[in-house]
Parts: C-alpha cells; structure tokens; sequence
C-alpha cells in the first residue's frame, strides 16, 4: 500500500471538497427567503393625542394592540393640552393630529399641505361654559372669563355671547388651557370659563357653579384627524389599517363594552362611571358613519358644513389672514378607500 504525506491527504481532501460544491445546485443569494434579507419592517406612525372623551377609540385600540393586528406600528404621544398637541404637529413631531375642525383650520393656514381626512366625533355636551350667577347671555357683560385662544373654544364663547348681544370685546378674557381655566373657575378665580370633558363637569360639581352652555344639539365643535397630504400619497395602505384598528376600538366604546370603558377611564383620569357620561356627550364616529354622514355632502349633518362655518370663523377673528376655499381643507380619499 502506498502512503501519502498527510499534507498531501489533505490537499486531495479539499480538492474533492470543492468538486463536489462546484457541482452541486446553487441556490440564489437574492431569494426572498434568505435570512441575509428580512422583510422591511413598518415603519411607526406617531399620533398625537389629548385627553378626551371623543379619542376613545384610539385609546382601546392601542390598549388592545389593534394596530399590531392591523400590520402597523402605532406609537402615541400624549399631549395634556390641544396647543401642545398643536405645536408638535406643525414641528413635524407628529404624523397623525388629534384636533378639532377649529384648530385644523388654524394648523391648514400655517401648512396649506395638511389635509383633515377623517371625523372623530360631533361634541354633543362635552365642551361648554361655566358661570357663577351667571343666569342668561347678556350676565356675561363685563365678566372675566377664562379661555385658551384657539378657534374652537373662540367659537364656542362667540355663540353663547351672540345670544345676548355680546362679543369678546364686551368680557374681559383670560388666555387659560381648557385644564387650567376650569381649575381657575372651581378656585372662583374667574367668573365663567370654557372648557371641555374631563375637566367641564368636574368644575361645576366642585364650584358651586353651574355650566350654563355646551354644544348639546348643535354641530358647532367636530373633532378630526389630521395628515399633510405626502403621507396620505405615501402611505395610504397604513392610514387604511390605521383608520380599521379606530373603527374597532369606536365600536367597542359605543357598544359601551366594559373593558373599553375602563381603558378610556383612566386615560382621561376618571372613573369608569364618569367616563360613561362623558362619552354619552360626545357623537363618536365609526368608518361607516364617515362615509355615510360626515364625508357625504348629500347628508345634512355633514361634515364640510361644519368645516366652511370654522373657516369663515377663523377669518372673522382674523386668526387667519384671507378665507380658506373649502375644497383646501379636507381629503375624503382614505376613508371612501377604506
């Protein structure tokens, strides 16, 4: 037998080795299915959100991991005042406003590129006025009242002074978080103060005062979801899911399931039981209500009626500096699509 160096054996052995590779089927580097290349992940989509009873939805479908299932990757950015929410937005913080049609409007002037795409809610009680003997319209004369300076709290104060023949320039006005001004009222530091839920029936009960106006009946304050127009173009796909995860949580709310109540009890800081009244004050819109009511221009309580009232109000207080077209406003293609 002959033998061999074992170097040799060696050489021989890597030979054979790399005949065998190089004969063997080759499998592609760019398979789908490498694990040199993972499926892209989502990327995050940033709300921006207050406490109030109306963003319920929002608030079960990110407790109950809505998104998730929905394919998206939801992050929430919890604001305790509409100009902090406001300001994040506009600084690009946020990709998705929780607002009202009021404070959209103001945000639309400064980034004609931000479009409201879907409603959240009609107020039906939750945002009012509170007075310390103050017992009709015309009391208001000459009143210190509390307000923060944004469009739809102006709006509200405008509609309940217009009943007695008054304006702003008749009261004499303090620039108050809805928080703060309904803390400053129950201290009986102000005569009356605007405000909304959480905060509007805890005052009155603790102040001795009463509220003595709210939206109840009226379609004066809406509240909506804003995006600046690139991102409905870009990422329509996950506004979709983003809009169907809403729509489970809203469903839960309205049905007045218990977990959910719980969930959006203490987001707003109150008990299950109050938070129960608070959202029998709001109209909380699900997908279907979008787009039979609020985006449908042959309904009565739609939207844009709302909208083109905002607007002309905000030129009117000349928060902004010429009137808004109507059509600026709004973009109905995420809901119609979804």
């Amino acid at each position: 037998m002959v033998k061999f160096p074992a170097r040799r054996l060696i050489v021989l052995a890597l030979v054979s080795l790399l005949w065998a590779v190089a004969c063997s089927p080759q499998t592609s580097t760019t398979s789908s299915s490498s694990p040199s290349s993972p499926a892209p992940q989502p990327q995050v989509l940033i709300s921006g959100i207050n406490p109030w009873p109306g963003y319920s939805g929002h608030y079960v479908a990110l407790q109950k991991d809505f998104f998730s299932q929905e394919g998206i990757k939801v992050q929430e950015t919890f604001f305790q005042s509409a100009t902090e929410g406001i300001t994040a937005f506009l600084a690009g913080k946020v990709d998705v406003g929780w607002v009202t049609s009021g404070d959209a409007v103001q945000m639309i002037s400064k980034d004609p590129s931000i479009r409201m795409f879907y409603v959240v809610d009609y107020s039906n009680g939750s945002d009012g006025i509170l007075g310390h003997n103050i017992n009709s319209p015309k009391d208001m004369k000459g009143k210190t009242v509390a307000r923060e300076n944004i469009l739809f709290e102006k709006v509200l104060l405008r509609s309940y002074l217009e009943k007695g023949g008054l304006t702003e320039q008749d009261v004499i006005t303090r620039d108050l978080t809805a928080a703060d001004a309904a803390a400053a009222f129950a201290a009986k530091r102000v005569d009356a103060a605007v405000s909304y839920e959480p905060w509007l029936t805890k005052a009155a009960k603790e102040s001795g005062g009463k509220i003595i106006f709210t939206t109840k009946d009226t379609n004066l304050i809406a509240d909506v979801l804003v995006v600046r127009q690139k991102l409905i173009e870009s990422r329509k796909a996950e506004l979709q899911a983003y809009l169907r995860a809403i729509d489970k949580g809203v469903k839960l709310v309205n049905s007045g399931d218990e977990e959910a109540i719980k969930i959006a009890a203490q987001k707003l800081g109150v008990t299950p039981e109050e938070a129960k009244e608070q959202i029998a004050g709001v109209k909380i819109f699900d997908l279907d209500s979008n787009k039979s009511i609020a985006f449908n221009l042959n309904h009565p309580n739609n939207a844009m009626k709302n909208f083109e009232l905002t607007a002309r109000a905000a030129y009117d207080f000349k928060i902004v500096p010429k009137p808004l077209e109507l059509k600026s406003l709004y973009d109905d293609s995420i809901v119609k699509s979804t």
